[in-house]
């Protein structure tokens, strides 16, 4: 069974010290979508939300949230990230938008968190900016799929 680094031995919460470890290529790939109604994707795609562009300020915002990722999640280590890449795609077929974020460090420990942080703070967004026209929009799918580097090496999701 895995150990759970982020709990001591009294299973009290603890940052973990990775003050030891290498400093190494450590990169994420994360994923998530907004789900909404053709209607809304149309406005998106034509531009007429009245909060603007849509996908350059969630693009923006999943940027700017996994840099601060570590003010978010609370064990978080605070990461010089070298490179963060958020993606946002309309899908037509689910209909809604397609969320990617890649995330790279030269540190000691990995960038999934932050990762997933700038998947979910962009669909957010998205859901923010055109929640007046649609407000059963749905969030979904975010999860994890690759990381590299560190100790336990690659992980790639199923593609189910």
């Amino acid at each position: 069974m895995p150990v759970l680094t982020h709990l001591d031995a009294a299973g009290s919460a603890n940052m973990v010290d990775v003050s030891e470890k290498a400093a190494t290529a450590r990169a994420a790939r994360a994923e998530g979508a907004v789900v909404m109604n053709p209607e809304t994707l149309r406005l998106i795609l034509e531009g007429d939300a009245k909060k603007g562009d849509v996908l350059g300020t969630a693009r923006l915002a999943g940027i700017m949230a996994a840099k601060r990722t570590h003010e978010l999640i609370p064990l978080c280590h605070p990461l010089l990230l070298s490179k963060v890449r958020v993606d946002c795609t309309p899908d037509a077929d689910l209909p809604g938008i397609r969320i990617t974020a890649e995330v790279k460090v030269q540190g000691p420990t990995g960038v999934e968190m932050e990762a997933l942080t700038a998947v979910s703070v962009a669909c957010l967004t998205v859901y923010d900016m055109v929640k007046a026209a649609d407000r059963g929009m749905r969030i979904e799918g975010i999860r994890l799929l690759q990381k590299s580097g560190g100790r336990s090496g690659l992980y790639e999701a199923d593609r189910a």
